[in-house]
Parts: C-alpha cells; sequence; structure tokens
C-alpha cells in the first residue's frame, strides 16, 4: 500500500473541473494527496472541489480558475497553488483543446496556433514554472497526449500533430531534467466517454460500432484513468519516465 501513498503530497491539475481531469483528481486525493484543480470556469471548479472533499472526508481539494493558454493565468495558477497548497509535487496537464476538424490544408493559422499553443507550448511553460519545486526532492508530471499521436487523420490531423509533439516536449523533459529527480510521461488515451470527445461518440450506433473494434469491446470511460494518475504519481513508478502510455482498450496495441 505504501507504494501508492501520497499523503503529504500536492498535486495540480488542468483540466480537471469534469471528466478524465476531475477523475484523476479524485484518485489522487484518495491516495493522500491535496489536489488543486483548475479549468476556466470557477463554478465548475467550487462544486468538483466540494464533491471530491465529501468523497475523501475532508478538505484536500481546491479549485482555482486559470486559462492555460495566456502564461500570466499559468503563473497566476502556479502561485495561487503554492498559497493554498504548498510547493507541488505532481503535475497532471490534461487541458488541452481541439477546435478544427477537418483537412490540415484547410486549417487557419489561428486554429493551428491555438491548437499547438494550449497543447504543447501551455504544457512546456507549466513544466518550467514547477521544476524548481521539484528540485532536488524529486517529482512527477504527467500529461495527455492521445492515440491521435500514432495515426495519421484527414479530420484531426492538427490535433494529432499536437498531440505527437507533446509526447516529443516529454521525452525532452525527462531527459534534461531527470537528473535533477523529475519525472516526466505522457498518457495517450483511446476514444474515452467525455464532454471533450462528444462529437466523437455521441451518435447513433456509433459507440457500438467502435466497441467492436476494441479488444475490451467499450469505450474508455473517465474513470479509468485515476488508478493511472495513482500509479505515475507516486513510488510505483520511481523508475518510469519518459514514457507514451496507451490507455486504450487494446484498440493501439502496437504503438
Amino acid at each position: 500500500m505504501n507504494l501508492f501513498d501520497l499523503t503529504g503530497k500536492v498535486a495540480l491539475l488542468t483540466g480537471a473541473s469534469k471528466g478524465m481531469g476531475y477523475e484523476m483528481a479524485l484518485g489522487l486525493a484518495k491516495h493522500g494527496a491535496t489536489v488543486v484543480i483548475s479549468s476556466r470556469t470557477q463554478d465548475e471548479l467550487d462544486a468538483a472541489a466540494a464533491q471530491i472533499n465529501e468523497a475523501v472526508g475532508g478538505k484536500r481539494a481546491h479549485g482555482i480558475a486559470s486559462n492555460i493558454v495566456h502564461k500570466d493565468s499559468l503563473q497566476a495558477l502556479v502561485d495561487k497553488t503554492h498559497e493554498v497548497a504548498g510547493p507541488i509535487d505532481i503535475v497532471v496537464g490534461n487541458a488541452g483543446v481541439n477546435p478544427y476538424y477537418g483537412p490540415i490544408t484547410g486549417i487557419s493559422d489561428e486554429a493551428y496556433e491555438r491548437t499547438m499553443n494550449a497543447n504543447v507550448q501551455s504544457n512546456l511553460w507549466l513544466a518550467k514554472m514547477v521544476a524548481p519545486d521539484m528540485e532536488g526532492k524529486g517529482g512527477s508530471m504527467m500529461f495527455t497526449s492521445s492515440i491521435g499521436a500514432f495515426r495519421a487523420s484527414d479530420t484531426l490531423g492538427t490535433y494529432g500533430m499536437s498531440k505527437l509533439a507533446l509526447i516529443g516536449l516529454v521525452r525532452n523533459l525527462a531527459a534534461e531534467l531527470g537528473p535533477k529527480g523529475i519525472r516526466f510521461n505522457a498518457i495517450c488515451p483511446g476514444l474515452v466517454k467525455t464532454d471533450f470527445a462528444r462529437e466523437l461518440w455521441d451518435k447513433p450506433g456509433v459507440e457500438e460500432k467502435y466497441s467492436k473494434a476494441i479488444p475490451l469491446q467499450r469505450l474508455g470511460e473517465p474513470d479509468d484513468f485515476a488508478g493511472l494518475a495513482v500509479f505515475l504519481g507516486s513510488d510505483a513508478s520511481k523508475y518510469m519516465t519518459g514514457q507514451a502510455l496507451t490507455v486504450c482498450g487494446g484498440s493501439s496495441m502496437w504503438s
């Protein structure tokens, strides 16, 4: 049990008022961590934090609104986390965007830059801001990529490109900051039943069609990622860094 004990640890999560981010925060809190959850809407964060606190029977969750695409907003999030919880031991960079659906030859410069800024650059900013907290004592950062990083798409190509770039970022950070005891890993979900991916799965017959092509015969659920966050944030994964872990029910088992 001590392998997964996060008592006294502080975790900062982006994109965590609902869906996968919320479930990962809940899992971390249930294993003893104090969690700071972030998204753009304070009301949603307050409700989510209250639910986590009720589930764990104590005040171990705090909600702080932030917009990851603005560097000053992200720095304010880190600073406020220090105020309410202390130095950060675990980062879950789960926030991301997909503003465009279609071939990459048709994407506007604005949509392309927004995708890359939110899905890649913001996570580099966050890593650089939090790394000083972890130097010398160790820490774990995990960022949500996608199985879309491993395949081409005529509709989600730019999103997949950004998630492949995110894996590249994770690997370079793991190489550069590993000597300081900081670990970095990427989480690569398959199709998960979240609001973010609703346009892909919430149509008549689509869920059944996709499920038949998945060895576990179902789409992912947000709570499928709670245990992975605990694993990557704890000493159970203390010798794992620079990896891209696919969590997809087997649909991308060779990636």
